[in-house]
C-alpha cells in the first residue's frame, strides 16, 4: 500500500535493486576474465618479485605494464650473483678485454658520453665449444658491472594469444631501459635468432622482427646503458642482421696447458687438499679438457678420500675425518674420465670444433695408456682389448 501511495519510494527501490544488480554482473565479469587470463599467475609472483627487487636494489617502484610483469620474474639481482672473474681460471686476455669494453662503460657512464664514437657497446657475443665458461662469463659481466641482469627465456616469449610474443619482445627492452643499467642476457642464441627461413613459423618470424627493430632503436639513444649479451656454440647459424648488431664477438675457446692450471686451482680452492699438488703436471694430463671437464674431474677425485674413508670405517678402522684431496687421486681421476670425444659438426658440417691442443698433450696418451694397465693389472682385472681413447 505503501508503493502505491509514494510512487518515489517505488521508483528508488527499482535504482536500488538495478544497482546492486549492476555491481553483482560487474563484479561477476570481472572474476569472470581474471579466470581467462593465461598469465594471471605468473603476473601475481613476478609483481611480488618486482617488489622485492626494487626493495633490494634502493629503487623507487615505478609503473610497469602487466608484460613487463611477466619479463621481471627473469631478472637476477646482480649482488645475489656469485661468479666474479677472479672465479674464472684462465682466459686473462677475454677478461682484460670485456672489461675495457663492457663492463666500463656501464660503470664510467660520464666517460663515453662525448661523441658517438664512445658510446658504450650494444651487442656482445660469446661463442665457443659447449663447457668453456660462456655462461659464467656473462654471469661475472653482470657482476663486476653491477647491472641488472635479465636472463631471457624463449618460453617466457611465446604466448597463445595472437600479438602477445610482441609486446613481450617489447616488454623486455622497456623493461630494461627503466631498470638501467641493464644486460639483456640470451644463452643459445642461435635457437631464438637464427638464420630466418621460409619455412619458419610466423610468430617466431615476428618476434625476431620486433627483437631486431627495437635493439636498433636503443642505438639512437648514445646515454642508454643497456646491453645485449649473447651465447651460442653454433654461431653460423645465426642470422646476418643479428651479427650485424653484435659488433664485438670474443671466442671461448678449449684452454691451454696454462689455463688449465689455473683452472684447476680455483676449482680447488677452499677445499681440503694436500700442498704438494703440482697443478702444471695435472694440467699436462687434461690435454683437450674444458672447464666443465675439469670441474668433473676434481668432483670425481674428491670421492676418493669419500670411498677410503667409508670403507674404513666398515673395517673397523678409527678416523675423524677423511684425508685431503691427493695428486694421485687427481691422476687416477684423469685416467678413468677419459673417454670418446665425439667430434660437433655445426649444421652444413661448416664449423668443427676443434680442441686446442698443446704440443706436450700428444705426450699424455703413452702415460695414460700405461697408468691404466698398472691400475688395472694391480686389481687383478686386466683385460685384453680394451680401447682408449683420449680425444
Amino acid at each position: 500500500m505503501a508503493d502505491k501511495r509514494d510512487p518515489n519510494l517505488k521508483l528508488l527501490k527499482n535504482l536500488i535493486w538495478y544497482a546492486a544488480s549492476a555491481t553483482v554482473s560487474c563484479w561477476l565479469l570481472l572474476a569472470s576474465l581474471r579466470k581467462l587470463d593465461t598469465h594471471r599467475e605468473e603476473t601475481r609472483k613476478s609483481i611480488e618479485q618486482r617488489k622485492q627487487l626494487f626493495k633490494r636494489l634502493g629503487r623507487t617502484l615505478f609503473h610497469t605494464t602487466p608484460y613487463e610483469d611477466i619479463i621481471a620474474c627473469d631478472i637476477v639481482n646482480p649482488d645475489h650473483i656469485d661468479v666474479e672473474f677472479d672465479s674464472i681460471g684462465g682466459l686473462d686476455s677475454t677478461k682484460q678485454a670485456l672489461y675495457e669494453l663492457v663492463i666500463l662503460p656501464l660503470r664510467r657512464p660520464e666517460l663515453f658520453a662525448h661523441g658517438r664514437l664512445l658510446g658504450p657497446q650494444k651487442g656482445v657475443l660469446l661463442y665457443g665449444p659447449p663447457g668453456t665458461g660462456k655462461t659464467m662469463l656473462a654471469k661475472a659481466i653482470a657482476k663486476e658491472s653491477g647491472a641488472v641482469f635479465i636472463n631471457v627465456r624463449v618460453s617466457n616469449l611465446m604466448s597463445k594469444w595472437f600479438g602477445d610474443a610482441q609486446k613481450l619482445v617489447s616488454a623486455v627492452f622497456s623493461l630494461a631501459y627503466k631498470l638501467q643499467p641493464a644486460i639483456i642476457f640470451i644463452d643459445e642464441v642461435d635457437s631464438f635468432l637464427g638464420q630466418r627461413r621460409s619455412t619458419d613459423n610466423e610468430v617466431i618470424t615476428n618476434m625476431k622482427t620486433e627483437f631486431m627493430t627495437l635493439w636498433d632503436g636503443f642505438t639512437t639513444d648514445q646515454n642508454a646503458r643497456v646491453m645485449v649479451l649473447a651465447a651460442t656454440n653454433r654461431p653460423s647459424d645465426l642470422d646476418e642482421a643479428i651479427l650485424r648488431r653484435l659488433p664485438m664477438a670474443f671466442e671461448i675457446g678449449k684452454p691451454g696447458q696454462s689455463d688449465r692450471a689455473k683452472i684447476l686451482k680455483v676449482t680447488l680452492k677452499g677445499e681440503r687438499i694436500d700442498e704438494n699438488i703440482d697443478f702444471d703436471y695435472i694440467a699436462s694430463l687434461c690435454g683437450g679438457f674444458t672447464g666443465s671437464d675439469i670441474f668433473e674431474l676434481c668432483k670425481q677425485a674428491a670421492y676418493s678420500p669419500l670411498m677410503e674413508f667409508l670403507q674404513d670405517e666398515k673395517n673397523g678402522k678409527q678416523a675423524s675425518a677423511p684425508r685431503p684431496l691427493s695428486q694421485m687421486d687427481l691422476e687416477k681421476a684423469v685416467a678413468t674420465s677419459r673417454k670418446a670425444k665425439i667430434p660437433t659438426y655445426e649444421a652444413g658440417g661448416s664449423t668443427f670444433w676443434s680442441p686446442r691442443i698443446e704440443p706436450d698433450d700428444n705426450q699424455v696418451e703413452l702415460f695414460l695408456f700405461m697408468s691404466a694397465i698398472h691400475s688395472e693389472a694391480d686389481d687383478g682385472r686386466l683385460q685384453f682389448g680394451h680401447q682408449f681413447s683420449l680425444f
